[in-house]
């Protein structure tokens, strides 16, 4: 498919700290792509030099066919930003807050647009309230609101649900997915995994100031052996006293059941029989045990530690 973003060996140093050390990829015209990275992985400095906030210290990148650097004009005039924060003004009613974006964009039909947007998110009753008095997830969408009033072809959202209850970030996902299915690209950056195995086409990870791994979220899955299992007991004890005789895997509650267990292991068979075997000499009452495919979480942590072992032995050497 063709490209809307290309990017190519983008590179950020802030005096001597190597925030985009060279990052590349490209992104499919009408697609959602996901940018992964833990806080302080360079997911928002991407993005500011991509929206043309930030100047790259060396690479280079195009959206919509022009170049960031040398084009900064034409490209803000197909993108449009959605930052961590709402860019709302709290004493303007959600209304007044579209037209203002409409004037300053200086659109002919910014009234009607303005009403179409109320409307599509579902924003049309609280349209003249003042924002002061929206909920966070009224805030969030009237802020996206805002940003597709100028009717951009690329949108980028900076962690767009950071700080949303639960019902509020379910929400935004199917409002994000409404985006890409009206023709728009959403780039995407975020912490939760969950969010991008939901939301996302293509997923890249940024890690220490590189891309790690891209890819669809089954192709990243893939990567990684089915090594994980579910042990499930009768007693929360069980579970807790299991914890404890497994602890050289990687091994985490389920959430939400206090009964059951996640144990990560190499995927070998010979894993597998020294778990069961484990549990079976120590006389803990095991009700079931279920592989596990793997899951983002795995991908990222594996690519996480594989990297923080990489240079500590290093440093060791």
């Amino acid at each position: 498919m063709e490209p809307i973003i290309q990017v190519t060996s983008l590179k950020k140093s802030f005096k001597s700290n190597h925030v985009l050390k060279d990052v590349s990829f490209y992104i499919p015209k009408g697609s959602i792509f996901a940018l992964l990275g833990s806080n302080g992985a360079g997911k928002t400095t991407a993005i500011r030099i991509l929206s043309t906030l930030s100047k790259a210290d060396g690479g280079s990148a195009t959206i919509c066919g022009y170049d960031v650097k040398s084009q900064p004009s034409l490209i803000r005039e197909c993108i449009s930003l959605t930052g961590q924060f709402a860019a709302v003004d709290d004493i303007l009613t959600g209304r007044e807050n579209l037209r203002l974006i409409g004037k300053l964009r200086r659109l002919p039909n910014a009234a009607k647009r303005a009403d179409d947007l109320l409307t599509a998110f579902d924003l049309e009753e609280a349209a003249n309230r003042q924002a002061h008095t929206y909920s966070g997830g009224m805030k969030r969408r009237l802020d996206i609101a805002m940003s597709l009033m100028g009717n951009p072809q690329v949108i980028f959202l900076d962690e767009p649900t950071t700080g949303l209850d639960p019902q509020s970030r379910i929400a935004m996902w199917e409002m994000v997915k409404g985006l890409a299915g009206s023709g728009i690209t959403v780039l995407l950056t975020t912490q939760y995994l969950e969010e991008a195995e939901y939301l996302a086409d293509y997923i890249a990870i940024l890690h220490d100031g590189i891309i790690t791994a891209k890819g669809t979220a089954q192709e990243l899955k893939t990567t990684l052996p089915r090594g994980s299992v579910q042990l499930d007991f009768n007693k929360t004890a069980d579970a807790d006293n299991a914890r404890t005789l497994l602890d050289m895997y990687r091994v985490k509650k389920v959430e939400g059941e206090s009964r059951s267990i996640d144990v990560s292991t190499n995927g070998s068979a010979s894993q597998f029989a020294d778990v069961l075997t484990r549990i079976e000499n120590s006389n803990i009452p095991l009700v079931r045990f279920t592989q596990k495919l793997p899951t983002l979480e795995d991908v990222f942590l594996k690519l996480v530690n594989n990297d923080s072992k990489h240079k500590e032995e290093n440093k060791d050497a």
